[in-house]
């Protein structure tokens, strides 16, 4: 049996957070660059690169990609082998986005009840945290940094099996024209298939975790992740004011359902798809 303290998980997400808010991930950076070889609209060029050189910027001075630096998720396995030690694990977590907002001047977006008064917490807590556990003695922790900007234009579909694959690409095309150029394109889109309404949210969410750079390890949904890409590069919806860069990539999870159902969500991220790692 394996243990770890409660303060260095702190210590790690507070680090996270700061990492997530201030460097670009090295896959989708490079996939930027790319876009920009390739984009169409002149328009969309000059975009392009004043997105890439925002991302440069603030890798170089260690400042927030973009003003919303979002609401914390995190993606936790647990290891069936590991004692976790010094007090509550959320509150470790919490401790720990608090800290690293705090200390690296990040705006705090979240209040505390969504409705009526709509109180902001002061330093971005509660994070969104999803916990799995899983054989080993180790703590991976996922995290990210999510706009709602672009959250906010995500869906969900309730289709039927006869809807079948023709069904799933109408509605992620449907959510993703009626975003159109709101959540700040060029987009990556998490696409969940499967599950039950809220199984399906997440897998929409869990999908924007992996590399855009890495397709389904199931070749159906490798070639349904670059079809639905081409299709949405086709709207022209383009880097924000028009053109041929719409999206980077479209990573799709999917999961077991119902032989009654088809769920299909889908989130949508904007061109600065954050997160941060670590496995202690």
């Amino acid at each position: 049996m394996r243990t770890i303290n409660v303060e260095q998980i702190t210590a790690e997400v507070a680090q996270m957070c700061k990492e997530a808010a201030y460097y670009l991930p090295q896959d989708v950076y490079e996939a930027l660059k790319k876009g920009r070889e390739t984009e169409e609209s002149p328009v969309g060029q000059v975009v392009l690169d004043q997105i890439i050189r925002n991302s440069e910027i603030a890798r170089a001075e260690d400042r927030p990609i973009c003003q919303d630096t979002g609401m914390t998720i995190i993606f936790l396995e647990v290891g069936q082998d590991l004692h976790i030690e010094g007090g509550d694990l959320t509150e470790a977590i919490n401790a720990g986005v608090a800290k690293g907002y705090t200390e690296g001047y990040l705006r705090k977006s979240v209040v505390a009840e969504p409705l009526f008064d709509r109180k902001n917490t002061q330093n971005n807590t509660p994070a969104i945290i999803y916990t799995k556990i899983v054989p080993g003695d180790q703590l991976k922790i996922e995290l990210t940094c999510k706009g709602f900007g672009s959250e906010n234009k995500g869906g969900i579909k309730m289709l039927v099996p006869a809807d079948g694959v023709e069904g799933v690409k109408k509605a992620v095309l449907d959510i993703i024209q009626h975003a159109s150029c709101n959540p700040c394109p060029p987009m990556v889109v998490g696409v969940g298939i499967g599950g039950t309404m809220d199984q399906a949210a997440y897998l929409s969410k869990r999908a924007l975790m992996r590399k855009i750079t890495e397709r389904n390890a199931h070749p159906d949904y490798a070639a349904l992740e670059n079809e639905l890409l081409g299709l949405i590069n086709k709207t022209g919806i383009g880097p924000q004011l028009g053109g041929t860069t719409s999206a980077l990539a479209v990573n799709i999870e999917w999961g077991p359902t119902h032989i009654a159902g088809l769920p299909v969500a889908v989130t949508i991220c904007c061109h600065a798809c954050r997160h941060s790692h670590r496995v202690l």
